[in-house]
């Protein structure tokens, strides 16, 4: 049986809304047929590459976590800045709507070079397309390496970008 502890934090962020922050021992098992994750090594790298050292930018950056832009005719949702320190992530999930959380696959952390966080025209495209106007509020829930998450609302203007 899984032993949780749910540590309940609150934080301030322009244009979010924080959820609740829980912390979990040991491993967390997917729904059946998934993946079971476990947690990862947090001895601290210098190179954000694990929850110890991307937590704190992420909480400080809430705010950033998803933009939503009108291109052409389309709402573009973009997810660049998890993107941007997924090294310390094991998942990220995406409600548009209020609809059910689904995984939004991100790109290998390139562990190898220089710069592990960076985006490659290789990883593919941070964004997922939705009718123009469509929209209107986007939920948004990480689970670090350490198996801790977080989660946030969008809504409004707060989220658009130019």
């Amino acid at each position: 049986m899984l032993h949780l502890i749910l540590v309940l934090l609150s934080f301030s962020g322009v244009g979010a809304e924080p959820a609740d922050t829980a912390v979990v021992e040991a491993a967390v098992q997917a729904p059946e047929g998934g993946v079971t994750l476990e947690a990862e090594d947090q001895t601290p790298t210098g190179r954000f590459l694990t929850a110890t050292e991307v937590r704190p930018i992420l909480n400080a950056t809430r705010a950033n976590w998803i933009a939503v832009r009108d291109f052409n005719g389309q709402d573009l949702v973009y997810v660049t800045h998890l993107w941007s320190w997924r090294c310390g992530l094991l998942r990220i999930e995406v409600a548009i709507n209020g609809g059910a959380f689904e995984d939004w696959p991100m790109p290998a952390c390139h562990d190898d070079t220089s710069a592990p966080n960076a985006i490659l025209p290789e990883d593919g495209l941070p964004y997922i397309a939705h009718a123009g106007g469509s929209v209107k509020e986007v939920a948004v829930r990480i689970t670090y390496d350490d198996l801790g998450t977080d989660e946030a609302r969008f809504d409004g203007k707060g989220m658009l970008q130019p």
